[in-house]
């Protein structure tokens, strides 16, 4: 790509890796040139908390609302009803209004840590809910004013419907009309508030872009779609999952050290594109910082778990993790910060054993898991090798918090209540 950007906006997506794709580079360039303009991207209301995996389009939002325009956050009240197919191999289980309103608050709390809702400047970044237009849509007037702008034989080229059907699994009517209604929500979108443009994953590419159809058939406005690439580590992992579960941004879904310590752990590979993805150091730094070698790479990663922690949940859980971090790997203490499991007299009994604290700790999925780990000499207690798998913790033993260990990088301390 060989475009040279004339707005702030889209010479940050080009420099710091954000951008896959663009409907049109000029155009977007242009418009956004010409004052403050809003942009949104959808976030479905599939679980209380947005992971990592999302943090590239939140990220997109700052940088928009950093460089002078009007970012708008739209939770998917009314499309999470219907469920996304794109790119999935079954079909997303129906979540019930309470359940979908639920989750939506839960998704709320993140986004004010990025994005600016309460300036009175004119870019002030708006939140709304697709619900709103969608739950009173009249079927049969929206089958005839809006169905009757979208091909089938099109739908059907997407690579996000045509990969589910090559291998032959069901897509629902259901689903099948989830692109509509996105399209439909695109075009709402500008009608109401003027917004030209949407961003998402590169995964959203087709739904992007029938919006774009459709407002130009429906209500003749030129509007524009951005993507960013479906990121991977260097070692091919989906972002923001790993061994334990979802990288969650939420603070009750996963602690603030736990986030700190999966970025301390990022890949050599990944550091130099990390830190200019989701931090806001100058792009030279990143480059400097992600070319550093042997030991000093660790710096950079610590540099980056500081950076990223500090947007998502304050300096001072940053600052309190690499504290932790500290104590437990450098001089083999405890730690303030580590994840904790706090039992009751009666959670306790006559005693506990060590397996099901390794499970409740969050160190094993399941019970077999923690034989295993015990099993295979990756099991520690106070530092010290597990390998009695039947040990059995009683009131004595917690007369102190304990620390249980999965391999070199998980923590996590039982302490017994009052």
């Amino acid at each position: 790509m060989t475009y040279t950007p004339k707005s702030d906006f889209v010479a940050v997506m080009m420099e710091r890796g954000f951008l896959a794709d663009c409907t049109d580079y000029q155009g977007l360039d242009e418009a956004l040139l010409q004052g403050v303009r809003p942009a949104y991207i959808g976030f479905d209301a599939t679980a209380k908390s947005l992971h990592v995996g999302s943090l590239i389009q939140i990220m997109m939002l700052r940088w928009f609302q950093k460089t002078g325009h009007q970012p708008i956050t739209l939770m998917g009240g009314g499309t999470t009803k219907v469920g996304d197919p794109s790119f999935r191999a079954d079909e997303r289980p129906l979540l019930t209004e309470a359940q979908i309103d639920d989750n939506i608050a839960g998704i709320k709390k993140v986004f004010s840590a990025y994005i600016d809702y309460d300036t009175d400047a004119p870019n002030k970044a708006l939140m709304l809910n697709n619900a709103e237009w969608l739950d009173g849509l009249n079927y049969l007037e929206f089958l005839r004013d809006i169905g009757r702008h979208f091909s089938v034989n099109r739908m059907l080229s997407f690579e996000s419907v045509k990969s589910r059907l090559d291998r032959e699994q069901s897509l629902s009517f259901l689903e099948f009309n989830y692109m509509i209604l996105q399209a439909y929500d695109f075009m709402e979108l500008n009608r109401r508030y003027g917004c030209i443009l949407q961003m998402g994953g590169s995964d959203q590419w087709g739904n992007i872009v029938n919006g774009i159809d459709l407002t130009r058939r429906v209500i003749d406005h030129e509007v524009y779609g951005l993507t960013s690439p479906l990121l991977t580590t260097s070692d091919g992992k989906k972002m923001g999952k790993t061994a334990d579960g979802a990288i969650w941004l939420n603070a009750d879904m996963r602690s603030p050290y736990e986030f700190w310590q999966f970025w301390r752990n990022t890949t050599d590979a990944d550091v130099g594109r990390f830190l200019k993805l989701y931090t806001e150091l100058p792009v030279a730094e990143c480059e400097r910082l992600g070319a550093l070698a042997g030991s000093e790479i660790n710096a950079a990663k610590v540099i980056l778990a500081n950076e990223v922690t500090t947007l998502c949940h304050g300096a001072e859980a940053a600052a309190a993790a690499e504290a932790t971090a500290r104590e437990v790997f450098e001089k083999g203490g405890v730690g303030d910060d580590l994840p904790t499991l706090t039992l009751s007299p009666a959670d306790l009994g006559d005693g506990i054993s060590i397996v099901q604290l390794i499970v409740k700790s969050g160190l094993a999925k399941s019970g077999k898991d923690a034989k295993r780990l015990i099993a295979e000499h990756g099991a520690k207690i106070d530092d010290q090798p597990l390998t009695d798998a039947g040990l059995m913790i009683d009131a004595g033993a917690l007369a102190s918090p304990i620390k249980l260990s999965a391999g070199k990088k998980r923590h996590a301390l039982v302490r017994l209540d009052g």
